[in-house]
């Protein structure tokens, strides 16, 4: 099948993300500028200490050359490497108050979390406020995501592999009330009455010993 004809004049056409930038230099041989579609939030966001096992160093890497902001809050050990080799797209915050964390959170296009969590919190905190997350699929941080619905999961620790994951956010529309509803299911109450819902459980099967 051929390319659709396209006019020998279009030199740039504006698209909405990086992955229908590529498409078009491949297809129509067009280059292009990022212009963000209306409603999608022109920023992804970072909530992180800036330690080796955050793997930030992805998030440097597959954001450079893309023209899409991400900010990054938090601070650590790693701080003065990670600004050093950070591409223009990085913006470093350090730390913030939870009033202002709330509004970045409420402000972005997505979070991102590169690094394996023990359970990760903000993936959580960011769908309390209606937005996605970008997680590795291993750890505790996957739990919470439910790809297509409350974000997407990249199963390789490469820029490349969380580039693509990035990428396909263009493609995805989100429900607010569905992120919220996820979010909702770890609350302490929850977690408290299905604890205390097993405990009784186990009870209940354990032979009781004559005194």
């Amino acid at each position: 099948m051929s390319a659709p004809a396209t006019s020998s004049r279009v030199k740039y056409r504006p698209v909405g993300a990086a992955s229908i930038l590529r498409r078009n230099l491949l297809v129509y041989g067009i280059g292009g500028i990022i212009i963000p579609f209306i409603g999608i939030k022109a920023v992804d966001l970072v909530v992180s200490a800036l330690a080796p096992y955050k793997r930030l160093d992805l998030v440097l890497e597959a954001y450079k050359g893309t023209r899409w902001p991400v900010k990054i809050v938090g601070w650590g050990p790693e701080e003065a490497r990670l600004k050093a080799s950070a591409p223009p797209e990085v913006t470093f915050l350090g730390k913030v108050d939870d009033g202002a964390l709330r509004d970045l959170y409420r402000g972005c296009r997505a979070v991102v979390m590169p690094g394996v969590e023990d359970f990760g919190i903000v993936p959580l905190e960011a769908m309390a406020c209606g937005r996605p997350a970008v997680v590795f699929g291993e750890g505790g941080g996957r739990e919470s995501v439910v790809p297509g619905e409350t974000g997407v999961l990249f199963h390789e620790p490469t820029p490349s592999a969380l580039r693509a994951a990035v990428d396909s956010l263009g493609a995805l529309r989100f429900n607010s009330p569905t992120l919220r509803q996820r979010a909702e299911a770890y609350r302490r109450e929850v977690f408290e009455e299905r604890f205390k819902a097993l405990v009784d459980e186990a009870l209940a099967e354990t032979p009781r010993t004559p005194c």
